[in-house]
């Protein structure tokens, strides 16, 4: 087994919602058919936009801050070793526990070992792309544990039995009358004049919610930062959910990505300033929650961080490709990307959706398990003007490209290009290119469109509709006309 920075580079079993269920081109398709979708989609992406451009527009310094982020994270990838070394220590010196993870299905099992502990048999969860990554719901669903999602939006996902589709907004698919009807369906105590006005939807939510909060002794948070030199965590918020969630229960649980730690509480001042900002479009959070190990008679009093790897270790091995990390789930790139404004994030078939999933999910996974992911993107670079960190997604997107490339030869598109080189390189070839062109004309005479061709070619039919070939080549046409 090789190693990176002192650590086992290690390849993640049990990875959760990270494989796509099908390529993109065809998870896109279905999506684009979705007309209600789009709209959705579309309103919502220009509405935080909007917000954040007002916001970002306010510091001066913008450019310079991202600057710092990029800088502190690049910094902190170099030691990561180190700083998760004296992440535990300090956490432990604090009375909490420190738990490593290798992967989804020792994370889930940690997991759901410590709350058979407490003897609870329900827990309360803050919103975290972590436990996402791994599938713990489910794995806690097969171990008679329910998990109930207190983030409004992750509510909303899981009453609809659904599945997120935005790193920040996981329901930003849904409009105020589809969730108004998930409640009156899944909320037995809404009342039956339940209107989509946004007051009475949350409303009915916290109500929903509190015998939860006041019920629950166990809580499963994520964690947006963690300071090494003082083991404390951080989650910021802007509902108050999280708060409850970390005061309430007994037993709090944090599984939280080995990335997300920083060196000091000055480091973590530049990420308070670019985050709140570049994801919901707020100058700060409304709820920005720190905790370090255990206060006798304040909050839990069994704490436990769960270290998550799940293939990080792998991603910090590519001196490319690491820069993924850098990712502070702001989902900036996802709100300006052209592509996922139109296809939402379910036809990315990953928990990380946009441009950032694109370049996460596959390094996460292995590039081949989910191949198409790094295609799924024009390299227009507005992911890379929003990023808050400045991660160079179409650099990554064009390095994870050629990575498949190399792993898996080349693709039939690559083929393709390949043999009409040769043709186009020789005037003859060129000539009877263009004559066996002209057997096109016996398909798509109904619409003058060619809508399918047979095996291979049917890959690029499958997505796209082809120009019947002319009746004459140009060569023909400029001999009738200049004799």
């Amino acid at each position: 087994m090789s190693t990176f920075l002192g650590m086992p580079v290690v390849a993640p079993r049990g990875v959760g919602q990270l494989r796509g269920d099908e390529p993109f081109p065809a998870a896109a398709r279905t999506a684009l058919a979705n007309e209600q979708l789009r709209r959705n989609l579309g309103h919502a992406t220009r509405t935080i936009r909007a917000k954040r451009a007002a916001v970002v527009d306010e510091v001066p310094d913008w450019e310079q801050l991202r600057l710092a982020g990029e800088a502190l994270k690049a910094a902190t990838m170099a030691r990561l070793d180190t700083l998760l070394v004296q992440l535990e220590e300090q956490v432990t010196a604090r009375g909490g526990t420190v738990h490593w993870a290798r992967d989804a299905v020792e994370a889930n099992r940690i997991v759901a070992d410590l709350i058979r502990r407490t003897g609870a048999d329900e827990v309360v969860k803050i919103k975290s792309m972590a436990t996402q990554e791994i599938g713990l719901n489910e794995a806690l669903e097969a171990e008679g544990i329910a998990a109930w999602e207190t983030d409004l939006a992750e509510l909303i996902v899981q009453l609809g039995h659904d599945r997120p589709s935005h790193i920040l907004v996981p329901a930003i698919h849904r409009n105020r009358t589809e969730i108004r009807d998930i409640f009156l369906r899944e909320m037995p105590s809404v009342p039956a004049d339940l209107t989509d006005e946004p007051r009475q939807l949350a409303m009915a939510a916290r109500e929903h919610l509190r015998r939860k909060f006041l019920s629950a002794r166990v809580a499963v948070s994520g964690a947006n930062f963690a300071v090494a030199e003082t083991g404390t965590l951080a989650v910021v918020e802007s509902e108050g959910n999280g708060r409850m969630c970390l005061t309430l229960p007994q037993t709090l649980i944090t599984v939280m990505g080995i990335e997300k730690v920083v060196p000091t509480w000055t480091d973590l001042e530049v990420f308070l300033q670019l985050l709140p900002r570049s994801s919901t479009g707020e100058r700060m959070n409304p709820y920005t929650s720190l905790w370090t190990g255990v206060t006798p008679g304040d909050g839990p009093q069994e704490f436990h961080l769960v270290l998550l790897d799940n293939g990080r270790t792998a991603v910090l091995a590519d001196e490319i490709g690491r820069s993924a990390l850098h990712c502070i789930r702001c989902s900036a790139c996802l709100n300006v990307c052209p592509v996922y404004e139109r296809t939402g994030g379910h036809a990315y078939g990953s928990v990380y959706p946009g441009p950032i999933g694109a370049v996460l999910s596959p390094q996460l996974t292995g590039v081949e398990e989910n191949a198409s992911l790094p295609y799924a993107s024009s390299l227009c670079g507005a992911c890379f003007d929003a990023c808050p960190v400045r991660i160079d997604i179409p650099s990554l997107l064009v390095h994870l490209r050629a990575r498949h490339v190399e792993e898996h030869g080349p693709s039939a598109e690559a083929i393709s290009m390949a043999a009409a080189s040769w043709v186009m390189a020789d005037p003859g070839r060129f000539r009877g290119g263009e004559r066996l062109m002209r057997l096109g004309r016996l398909l798509g005479r109904r619409r003058d469109r060619i809508a399918a061709l047979p095996p291979p070619l049917s890959a690029w039919t499958a997505s796209r509709d082809l120009p019947r070939p002319p009746a004459q080549t140009f060569r023909e046409w400029w001999r009738s006309r200049n004799g």
